[in-house]
């Protein structure tokens, strides 16, 4: 298996009551495969995974995973932690119709390079579903250099990652010149998801792709396809607002957003997130307002 295309990591909407707004997070699946989207991400860092309890994370999952049976789409869902056995638990746990799991890097703990390959290998053995390793060295305190990059993707039921560095570094360079050809990289900095896209990365998984799904979807689609003119100019229209989406803490201006285009019921977040500044919100909603304008 082979992912590509664009994958949307959904915001966990809350009602008033702080509980899940169930209807609010199906129209926001439904419209993200709707206009271009491949497939769907569910309990991503996006979700606001770590402030759900067991039973919301079941609901998140039983509702993506409904939505992308209708659609005949791909769903991918986070599954992981810094424990490896806790993270075993978590993929025994996923039902049918996921696609693959997506497994953070061991963060805190900070384990050797040595160890991070020893908790994949582990989990790689015995998961239902194929991994896709999530290297996002800035939120777990680990950077992995290319000797270990290739040897995760040789290993087996490992089938990509979520290449998320928060720069396009010799390392990465390296990872995309070397890695096997059934070897998924998706650019998980939407920053950085252009100049990854154009070293050939296969697909995205990106925040900011929620409140602009068709216009992510055709930047990854002309990147990989053509016209390149029309790629470098999706990319410098929408390098502003995916700014504007992260001028403050994911997901909180990106909800903020949603709910300001009536898209999800409130903007609310769980502690220790705060909602995102007036300012925030109205510098993300005007230069949305711009993309709509250029596109």
């Amino acid at each position: 298996m082979t992912l590509s295309g664009l994958f949307v990591p959904l915001v966990t909407p809350f009602a008033a009551d702080d509980t899940i707004a169930a209807d609010a997070l199906a129209g926001l699946a439904h419209a993200a495969l709707e206009q271009g989207a491949t497939g769907l991400v569910a309990l991503g860092t996006t979700a606001e995974t770590a402030t759900l309890t067991e039973a919301e994370r079941e609901l998140v999952v039983d509702i993506c995973t409904r939505v992308c049976r209708e659609h005949d789409a791909p769903l991918i869902v986070g599954a992981g932690t810094n424990s490896t056995a806790a993270s075993l638990a978590a993929l025994e746990r996923l039902g049918s119709g996921v696609t693959a799991a997506l497994t953070v890097v061991p963060y805190y703990t900070r384990p050797t390079e040595a160890g991070v390959l020893a908790h994949f290998r582990r989990l790689a053995e015995t998961s239902p579903v194929p991994l896709v390793v999530y290297n996002i060295p800035y939120r777990t305190g680990r950077t992995l250099g290319p000797e270990t990059l290739r040897a995760l993707a040789a290993i087996p039921n490992i089938v990509g990652i979520k290449h998320a560095v928060g720069a396009v570094d010799e390392t990465t360079v390296d990872l995309m010149r070397t890695r096997p050809a059934d070897f998924a990289v998706l650019a998980g900095d939407d920053l950085f998801a252009a100049p990854l896209l154009a070293l050939g990365a296969s697909g995205a998984i990106l925040a900011s792709a929620t409140v602009a799904t068709d216009a992510f979807a055709a930047l990854v689609a002309t990147w990989r396809h053509g016209p390149l003119d029309k790629a470098r100019r999706l990319s410098d229209a929408l390098s502003g607002l995916s700014a504007a989406l992260f001028a403050e803490p994911n997901p909180t201006v990106v909800k903020a957003v949603l709910a300001d285009r009536g898209r999800i019921p409130t903007a609310s977040v769980r502690l220790p997130l705060l909602p995102a500044a007036e300012e925030s919100t109205r510098a993300a909603v005007a230069a949305l307002d711009v993309l709509a304008a250029e596109l």
